[in-house]
């Protein structure tokens, strides 16, 4: 199944939610970066929160999100845009913990530290908030960070299921935010039904679409308002990395020449590999001073 994205308001729109299936995704993911299991499912989470709060920008807005804990994983970055397009990396993909019941233990493989959101909304000034990490579990850590530093009362359901031969067997997640009038009856309707909703990795696992997670969340009262693809893209390109190297200026570029070796860069988030012989170097010295 193609993973997507769906909105919908429910309890006379007083109550948003985003519902996703990831799974293509963040497989796509784990074999970019040879992810062991804990850091899968830790990663697979963040891209699945991240590419749901991209849908809640429009045109070419984007958000960079990063999760800097001091566990194993050793940090952890998405960047993700309006459009259903999301991509990151991890900074230890090599990390295996479990609780003695077998669960993957995301917690102790994120640790303690703080989320912090970059928007790029295409004005002239970013902004960046932050929030502290509550469990390293990436679900209550955005639920927290909606509440407290955007006064968004949220609930955030986010899974990550990893079959024995390391490879994703489902993936999914819904952001529920409550909008100003919502009742307190209504709350406290939400509030059970969350005590006793299954995990949503486990409802994609057993064939749930997006739709049926809201149907689920809302007793099957709720309007859907956009459907939108979701997918793992990376935007790198040859020419941006000879732009870096541009920027390295001339002195830099022509101790690269001492090396009869051609330069490799590779790029984090898709880790595609850029090669540049002395004659590449040779141009865009040229280039450079060209352009004085």
């Amino acid at each position: 199944m193609k993973d997507y994205l769906v909105k919908a308001h429910a309890y006379d729109a007083t109550v948003r939610i985003y519902a996703a299936s990831t799974t293509t995704l963040v497989a796509h993911a784990q074999d970019i970066h040879g992810l062991w299991p804990t850091s899968a499912a830790a990663f697979g989470r963040l891209l699945t929160a991240s590419v749901i709060m991209g849908a809640m920008y429009k045109g070419d807005q984007e958000l960079t999100i990063r999760v800097d804990g001091d566990g194993p994983i050793g940090g952890m970055v998405a960047t993700t845009n309006a459009h259903g397009e999301v991509r990151g990396y991890v900074g230890n993909p090599r990390v295996f913990l479990q609780y003695n019941s077998g669960k993957l233990n995301v917690g102790q493989a994120v640790g303690n530290g703080f989320i912090h959101i970059t928007k790029d909304l295409k004005v002239k000034d970013m902004f960046t908030s932050s929030a502290e990490i509550q469990t390293g579990e990436i679900g209550d850590d955005f639920a927290y960070y909606f509440t407290a530093s955007e006064q968004i009362p949220s609930a955030v359901g986010l899974g990550v299921l990893v079959n024995d031969d390391n490879t994703i067997l489902s993936s999914g997640g819904f952001i529920l935010q409550i909008m100003p009038g919502c009742s307190e009856e209504t709350i406290e309707q939400i509030e059970t039904i969350l005590k006793d909703i299954k995990p949503v990795s486990e409802m994609i696992q057993e064939g749930y679409k997006p739709e049926d997670v809201i149907r689920d969340l809302t007793n099957n009262e709720y309007k859907l308002l956009e459907h939108l693809d979701l997918e793992y893209k990376c935007d790198c390109n040859r020419e941006k990395f000879e732009k870096g190297l541009i920027s390295l200026g001339v002195a830099e570029l022509e101790t690269f020449l001492e090396d009869e070796d051609p330069i490799e860069t590779s790029c984090h988030f898709c880790n595609t590999k850029y090669h540049f012989s002395n004659d590449d170097i040779n141009q865009l010295i040229h280039e450079i001073k060209s352009a004085k």
